[in-house]
Formats: C-alpha cells, structure tokens, sequence
C-alpha cells in the first residue's frame, strides 16, 4: 500500500516521501498516528503544497527533543524493587515505570513507547536504557535497581 509520510519515521523514510510498506502497517500505525496519508492523487497535491509546513514542523520536533537529551543523557535514575536472596527481581521493571521515574525526577513527559531497555531488568544492577525521543534524537540513561527487601 502506498503511503505519503507526513513526519520523518525511523528507517522508513521522510516527510513527504511516496513509500510503499505493508497494509496492515500503514492502516494501524502510521495512519492511525498521523504519520501519514493515504497515497491519492489529491493527497500527493495538498502534501506538495504543505511539504515545506511539515519540515518545519519536524525540525522543531527535533530540537524539542535534541533539549530533552540535553537534561536526560547519561543520567542515572534509582528504583528499588522487591528481590529475592540470589539479586533476581519479582517481576520486572517496565517502560512505564522508566517513564514515572522520569517524569517525577526531571518533570519531563516521555511516553513508555519511546522508552527502550537494551536488556530486560529482571535483576539487581544497572543497566542502559535507550529512549528514542525523534527519528534522529536518541537519549540513553542508567536505570540502578536496588533491593527494596528481601523475601524468603
């Protein structure tokens, strides 16, 4: 199915571009997101027309994004998690937990779908996180997991 891009999306293409990806893809994700359009004649007109609108529109994205980099990069947020005697986690921690921690330390909103664990947190330790804040602005931070107990 053929798609015009309204933003730029990671290894997919950019704004304004004629892409052809799967039907499913397009009808649940990038439409659905307001990623893009279907691709009509009409619609290849008015995206011409508003090309340079949408440019603008995703580089203020990117800076938006590149000053939240800035405040999150590299920092190291703590969790404490309940864990057994041998440092494994009951359960795990998850995006959205990340998130929290964010949006509580830094007052920053990321939403859990940008967040990435490089490895799933099922232990004690830390570990690096990637957070795609744009198509061309990634973040990473350490995620400390400390025991909050122990039980037997």
């Amino acid at each position: 199915m053929k798609v015009i891009l309204l933003e730029n999306v990671k290894r997919i293409g950019s704004v304004g571009e004629v892409i052809d990806v799967k039907r499913g893809f397009a009808r649940n994700f990038l439409i659905a997101n307001k990623k893009a359009l279907y691709a009509s004649k009409e619609n290849i007109k008015e995206v011409e027309k508003i090309k340079a609108e949408l440019s603008k529109k995703d580089n203020e994205r990117k800076q938006e994004a590149a000053k939240i980099a800035e405040q999150i990069n590299n920092k190291e947020y703590s969790v404490q998690k309940l864990s057994t005697e041998n440092n494994e986690l009951y359960g795990s921690v998850k995006p959205t937990e990340i998130s929290k921690l964010i949006q509580k330390e830094n007052n920053i909103e990321i939403k859990p779908s940008m967040i990435q664990p490089v490895e799933e947190i099922k232990s004690l330790g830390k570990f690096k996180v990637k957070i795609s804040l744009h198509s061309e602005v990634d973040a990473e931070i350490v995620v400390n997991v400390t025991s909050a107990d122990t039980i037997q």
